[in-house]
């Protein structure tokens, strides 16, 4: 999402900023904003959210932006489907840095401090907020009691293969017992 389509969200042009003391954000996207994160995230529902923090000048030309992710999600589980809801509270950093440049070998090291980026012209907080609920959405939601069954296929007129039949040395106590009544 862009600042485009994202009007209920500021977007900051850094230069009219001012240099010396903190900007204050506090977004809470209504209904439809909502509606609009929960079908860009892929989730059943984004019932609520709200992302408040700081965009703070750092020395001569660096950013840092500070701020708290709440919300309330509701995804389906991966097990069976039904709605599961989760309560997300997150920390977000971003550090804007002015003299940032991209590593440029094929293979490069993750830095350890993961929240550095580039400095950018304006900054979009709607996209910034969008970001960090990505990070924090439950990967694999699971309603409470959900159970993975145990399931067998197999062709028409076989029998399905299982676990046991799978363990090579399953047979091998047969095996040696009937070589043991051979002696």
């Amino acid at each position: 999402m862009t600042a485009a389509n994202n009007p209920w969200a500021p977007v900051f042009r850094l230069a009219d900023l001012p240099g010396r003391k903190p900007t204050r954000f506090d977004l809470r996207p209504d209904d439809a904003a909502r509606a609009g994160l929960a079908e860009a995230l892929g989730i059943l529902s984004l019932d609520a959210a709200r992302f408040r923090g700081t965009l703070s000048p750092k020395g001569r030309s660096d950013w840092l932006l500070e701020a708290d992710l709440t919300a309330t999600v509701t995804q389906p589980c991966v097990v069976t489907l039904a709605p599961v809801t989760s309560r997300i509270e997150e920390e977000t950093a971003r550090h804007y840095v002015a003299d940032y440049t991209e590593p440029e070998a094929d293979e490069v090291e993750i830095p350890e401090d993961d929240s550095i980026e580039a400095l950018p012209a304006t900054i979009d907080i709607g996209a910034v907020m969008l970001e960090a609920l990505t990070l924090a959405l439950p990967l694999y939601p699971r309603a409470e009691n959900a159970e993975i069954g145990q399931a067998q296929f197999a062709a028409p007129g076989q029998t399905p293969m299982t676990d046991e039949a799978l363990r090579p040395f399953a047979g091998l106590a047969d095996i040696l017992k009937k070589q043991a009544d051979k002696d």
